[in-house]
């Protein structure tokens, strides 16, 4: 027909111009469609790109390995990353914050490392916390003047044995903290302890022992205890008597009032002397039981430690 030679002509035209699928007959041989059939996009869908649809951006090689690459970098981050890690989860993380400033000297330090090393190993505090929850708590010595110093690192006490690797560690090391005080620097540096370390305890506890209420340094006391006490840790206050100081200075009114805090927080004083040795005992086991001395609970406990002496 003399239309068919024209519309072939014409479809001849177009398909001869660069980037254009001819108007008809395109695709319908291929489909095996009478010549004359008009080319539609589903039809050309079907074998050929349509002429105005967009090419596929292929993936490049090195699109591919980058992808790869960050992965792989992602997966790494997140398996060294604290969430990643296993946490060791224990009964309860207490600080051991003594005193080190300018009124202890070299004699008395190294007299509170042995009292604590003693008490640490008392047997009834051992079976304090063989029968805590977790069956053992987590432990680190700080000593604490214008500035402070880890004694003993974080250190898991499960038994006797424990302990007594603890108490070993604790004599030896030089002394690395001096000068005046600095009490809210050190709640402070003890608050830092519990949150950097890899440990989640059922309870978080800063035992802090000292001679004085004096803050020569750093922040305001009360201002580094509420910090402290808003993180959820507990701070528990151990004031040292001297016979030739602070006579006419109530020293655990001054703890009490300035520098405990938190659920179940008290003040245990001590003399200096060998009754510092016990009143640490005595400490540990109520921080360790979760008490205050002034609950019947804890009556019960240090009267059973009373009879076995």
């Amino acid at each position: 027909m003399p239309g068919d030679a024209g519309q072939d002509a014409w479809g001849a035209a177009v398909s001869d111009l660069p980037g254009r699928a001819p108007a008809y007959g395109c695709c319908a041989v291929r489909r095996g469609l009478p010549r004359h059939t008009p080319c539609t996009y589903t039809i050309c869908t079907a074998s050929v790109r349509h002429p105005y649809a967009p090419f596929p951006a292929p993936n490049p090689p090195y699109l591919t390995l980058m992808r790869h690459v960050i992965l792989a970098l992602f997966l790494a981050l997140f398996l060294a990353s604290p969430l990643a890690a296993q946490e060791v989860e224990t009964d309860l993380e207490l600080v051991l914050l003594a005193d080190a400033s300018g009124s202890i000297d070299a004699d008395e330090l190294l007299f509170q490392r042995q009292s604590y090393a003693i008490a640490i190993t008392d047997p009834a505090v051992v079976s304090a916390i063989e029968n805590t929850l977790y069956g053992s708590i987590a432990v680190t010595y700080v000593e604490w003047a214008q500035n402070q110093a880890t004694v003993v690192d974080w250190t898991i006490i499960a038994d006797m044995d424990s302990a007594v690797r603890f108490a070993e560690a604790l004599i030896g090391p030089p002394r690395q903290a001096s000068g005046r005080n600095a009490i809210g620097s050190a709640l402070l540096y003890g608050k830092d302890q519990i949150e950097g370390n890899d440990i989640r305890g059922f309870r978080r506890v800063i035992d802090f022992s000292g001679d004085t209420m004096g803050n020569s340094y750093g922040p305001p006391i009360t201002v580094a205890r509420d910090e402290v006490v808003a993180a959820g840790i507990t701070i528990n206050a151990l004031p040292i008597l001297r016979n030739e100081s602070f006579q006419n200075f109530d020293l655990p009114a001054a703890y009490e009032a300035n520098i405990i805090g938190g659920p179940n927080a008290f003040v245990m004083p001590a003399q200096s002397g060998p009754e510092f040795t016990d009143a640490v005992r005595r400490k540990l086991i109520l921080e360790i039981a979760g008490t205050t001395p002034q609950t019947e609970f804890a009556s019960l406990l240090l009267d059973s430690l009373d009879a076995r002496e």
